[in-house]
């Protein structure tokens, strides 16, 4: 090849080449500055945003994990209020009983406080009956256990026990029509409203348990989640302070790309001084 050639210009063609590679490396910092990230797309790097794209599936997953943990937690909590309230009137019936057991009472005061204690029995089925959150009831006969999702793919549940305190069931013995008109059977119900308060507070305590499940678990979610957001970050995220130092190399090697292209573009002309 001529070295002296109007046809071909190597040297331009070189500085070109130069010039167009750093463009492109140009365009790809601008592009992480613009998004700050360093893996944008698939085609900045194949495997690692499939693996992000996985990771960002599961964190997202775990939205629906929280919500359901949540769900569970407020039906849980909803259910510990009722049955707090089911042991307070207990504690009164009880109350009741035991001033009407006392043989010296006349029948009018028995007969007061006997209606006072199947008012108090009656509030208990009402309480009971609207022990509802979001259409799910722990304290009715036959109630709703709460079963949450526990992890991003759904195969792990966390579950806790419903407890009935419906009247004349397991826990609360007293029936639906339990009242007393004599001494005797006052005396009789307070051993019945005893062995009742002892097992709703025993109900109370396992609806605790399984509450503070919830909530540690809840917890582990949130935190979960978090060091896969910032797993992700580690994979994608660019490195902004490492991208400007880039930028600025970039922007002074153009400057000196166009020169050099001007420089190889001059050279032909100098071949008009052989003519001379």
């Amino acid at each position: 090849m001529a070295l002296n050639s109007v046809n071909t210009n190597v040297g331009a063609m070189v500085a070109l080449q130069n010039l167009n590679a750093t463009n492109s490396e140009l365009a790809t910092v601008q592009g992480r500055i613009n998004t700050g990230k360093k893996v944008a797309s698939a085609k900045d790097n194949g495997a690692i945003y499939a693996i992000a794209q996985s990771q960002r599936a599961t964190s997202a997953s775990l939205n629906a994990v929280q919500d359901s943990l949540n769900r569970g937690k407020s039906v849980v909590d909803v259910a510990i209020s009722a049955g707090e309230s089911v042991s307070d009137l207990l504690v009164q019936m009880k109350e009741k009983a035991l001033a009407a057991s006392d043989t010296t009472l006349d029948t009018a005061s028995r007969t007061a406080l006997n209606e006072d204690f199947k008012a108090l029995r009656n509030q208990i089925a009402k309480v009971v009956a609207t022990a509802d959150f979001n259409g799910a009831n722990m304290l009715k006969s036959g109630g709703s256990s709460v079963i949450a999702l526990a992890n991003a793919d759904g195969s792990s549940k966390l579950t806790v026990a419903a407890v009935s305190l419906a009247l004349g069931g397991a826990n609360v013995t007293i029936s639906a029509t339990a009242s007393f008109s004599t001494a005797t059977q006052a005396n009789t119900m307070i051993a019945t409203v005893g062995t009742s308060i002892t097992n709703v507070n025993a109900a109370l305590a396992k609806l605790g348990t399984g509450s503070k499940s919830l909530d540690t678990h809840l917890s582990f979610i949130g935190k979960l989640q978090d060091s896969i957001d910032a797993g992700i970050g580690n994979l994608v995220d660019a490195d902004l302070a490492k991208e400007s130092a880039r930028l600025q190399a970039l922007q002074t090697k153009q400057q000196l790309g166009i020169q050099a292209l001007s420089i190889a573009n001059s050279a032909t002309s100098n071949i008009l001084g052989l003519f001379r």
